[in-house]
């Protein structure tokens, strides 16, 4: 605790801990996209690893509130750092020309960061939480069962979801975002933490932007393929329709025993 406290103590302990968070979240963005690329697999491949993760409760939700915990250390220690800058320069450059070496993605990070963050909330509210007001979908997440085991159809439900034309764009400004942020959080992340020096700079800052690249192009794959391609709908209108017969046979089982 005491070596914790040391480090939000000093700049260059915040630095760790907001490079070592963001390697973290990292790892996870690029564990979590190979996940929710079983979407272009049949149905059963991505609905068995819902159920896995759903199965495993005990393992699922301290994961989740290590992950909820990094985040919030990675933006509290970035508002502390970038308050840190602001003070020792209260007054800004006299010319108007950015900082030599700086980019578009480093003078935004802070912004792109607290949307990121924004789109992390609405999207544990739309799929893992399950708010039916914010999911804007005709069909309630939580009559979307699998018609062969009766678990949560996560196909069904991502099909469902990105069917909605400002819930997709909105998870394709989220994730466009997110990308911009790590095409230069990489690279930042790997210098704080002493993993850079100028013979391989050229090429970290490439390979951080082919990164972010493909991140982008996996994530926005999905909204993509359902809106404008129409990929998974008939396979949703068969659960709905199965659902709606299963409903329908359960009431009527029920007046007959009355």
């Amino acid at each position: 605790m005491k070596a914790l406290l040391r480090l939000f103590g000093s700049t260059l302990g915040r630095k760790y801990l907001m490079a070592g968070s963001g390697a973290v979240l990292v790892l996870f963005v690029i564990g979590h996209l190979v996940g929710n690329l079983q979407f272009f697999l049949p149905p059963e491949a991505i609905n068995r690893y819902g159920h896995f993760l759903q199965s495993n409760l005990e393992l699922l939700w301290p994961v989740r509130l290590i992950l909820l915990g990094l985040v919030t250390l990675h933006i509290f220690t970035a508002f502390q750092l970038w308050a840190e800058n602001r003070a020792a320069r209260p007054v800004a450059y006299a010319s108007p020309a950015p900082a030599y070496g700086s980019t578009l993605a480093s003078r935004t990070m802070l912004v792109s960061g607290l949307v990121v963050a924004a789109f992390i909330v609405f999207h544990l509210l739309h799929y893992t939480l399950k708010v039916e007001a914010v999911n804007g979908s005709a069909v309630p997440f939580h009559q979307l069962k699998e018609p062969g085991t009766g678990h949560p159809d996560v196909y069904a439900m991502m099909v469902a979801g990105f069917s909605v034309w400002y819930v997709a764009l909105f998870y394709l400004i989220g994730v466009g975002l997110l990308c911009w942020h790590l095409s230069h959080g990489i690279g930042a992340m790997l210098q704080s933490l002493g993993l850079r020096n100028p013979t391989y700079t050229p090429l970290v800052t490439k390979a951080a932007k082919v990164i972010a690249v493909f991140l982008f192009v996996g994530y926005a794959g999905l909204p993509v393929s359902v809106l404008l391609l129409g990929h998974g709908k008939a396979y949703l209108a068969e659960v709905v329709a199965h659902n709606a017969k299963a409903v329908a046979a359960a009431t009527d089982g029920k007046e007959a025993g009355k």
